[in-house]
């Protein structure tokens, strides 16, 4: 028996990168995976490869409806939801004093609110089953801060206090809230903030002591485990799979 048979799970931001990676390991360990995405026909390319009952479903995060919608649709389907993982997210490096408003109004939209969105879709289901784990996928860049990710970072933050909040408010309904922060990490998110400055990668990869950047199986292992029942008594945690570049 694997460590998540027969439990629903949802993963947002799932066509590509670290979501993707999350969604195949949560599968490979049982579980049936809604993913969604923004990107309709990355969701279901993703679900059909995972195979099995996991499915594919366009989401936008910053949409209290469209999460509603999808939720509705989970339940309906599938009856129950037991894993909430809080993936998606967006970010555009620049210094705070020239960044623009309206990416500071995204990054916080699809970032912090698209988290408050999912959690306060499902959660209800959770409480009425006495039972969930919800992971939320925040930062170290909400940890320790980030040059040229300002916005990023205060999101990424708040994402990491709400985590500890939601955590206390939970626990009377045996729901873990835990949180996840991934250092910087090989992912088509990361390759697009680069594109302007092809020496960042190796510049983050002297940084790390592992000297490499994270691939997304780094983090789906830490999030497999929290969304466990091996990890029944952790919550209001903040995990750090930086390779070391953030140590507390």
């Amino acid at each position: 028996m694997t460590r998540l048979d027969k439990k629903i799970a949802i993963v947002t931001g799932a066509g590509r990168g670290i979501g993707r990676g999350i969604a195949e390991k949560l599968a490979a360990e049982g579980a049936t995976v809604v993913v969604t995405d923004v990107n309709e026909d990355s969701a279901r390319e993703v679900a059909g490869a995972l195979g099995g009952d996991s499915v594919g479903l366009r989401v936008d995060v910053t949409s209290r409806e469209s999460v509603r919608a999808m939720v509705d649709e989970v339940t309906g389907t599938l009856g129950r939801v037991d894993v909430l993982v809080n993936n998606a997210g967006w970010d555009k490096v620049q210094p705070f004093l020239a960044s623009d408003e309206a990416d500071w109004d995204r990054v916080i939209a699809i970032n912090l609110y698209g988290t408050l969105h999912c959690c306060k879709a499902v959660l209800p289901t959770m409480v009425e089953q006495g039972y969930g784990k919800v992971v939320n996928i925040a930062s170290d860049a909400g940890r320790v801060g980030s040059s040229g990710e300002a916005v990023y970072s205060a999101a990424k933050g708040g994402i990491i206090a709400f985590t500890k909040t939601l955590a206390r408010e939970m626990a009377r309904n045996q729901i873990n809230v835990n949180c996840v922060c991934p250092g910087p990490a090989d992912t088509p998110l990361l390759a697009e903030i680069g594109a302007e400055n092809p020496n960042l990668t190796k510049a983050l990869e002297r940084a790390i002591p592992f000297r490499r950047l994270a691939r997304p199986d780094d983090l789906a292992g830490a999030v497999a485990f929290l969304a466990s029942d091996e990890a029944g008594y952790i919550t209001g945690q903040t995990l750090s799979v930086s390779g070391g570049l953030t140590m507390s």
